[in-house]
């Protein structure tokens, strides 16, 4: 990934963590933030969907997208927070899914 995005999640810790502290009810607060805006994620794929008859189609692909990367930048940022480095285990995620999803070799 692009270093930037890196140094945003770095910043966006920094940000919380001189707005609203480090102790274990922020880091509660960091990981709920997941679960809202996970929703964000699954009211925009409904709203591309139309499924609300007295709303129709509300939201596009795009959205839908722009949503998911909330909730994988927040969930970096919650990494961060909890003292690892978001790349690291992003990194040994992406190792651990690839060893199940890859043929092995030969």
């Amino acid at each position: 990934m692009d270093d930037s995005i890196w140094a945003a999640v770095r910043a966006s810790r920094g940000w919380l963590d001189a707005a609203n502290g480090t102790g274990q009810a922020e880091m509660t607060c960091r990981i709920l933030k997941l679960t809202e805006e996970a929703g964000e994620a699954a009211g925009a794929w409904i709203g591309l969907l139309g499924q609300n008859p007295r709303k129709g189609v509300t939201h596009t692909r795009d959205e839908v997208a722009a949503e998911l990367a909330d909730v994988a930048f927040t969930a970096l940022v919650a990494i961060e927070s909890l003292g690892l480095d978001a790349a690291t285990v992003l990194g040994s995620c992406a190792a651990k899914v690839r060893d199940r999803v890859e043929p092995p070799p030969g």
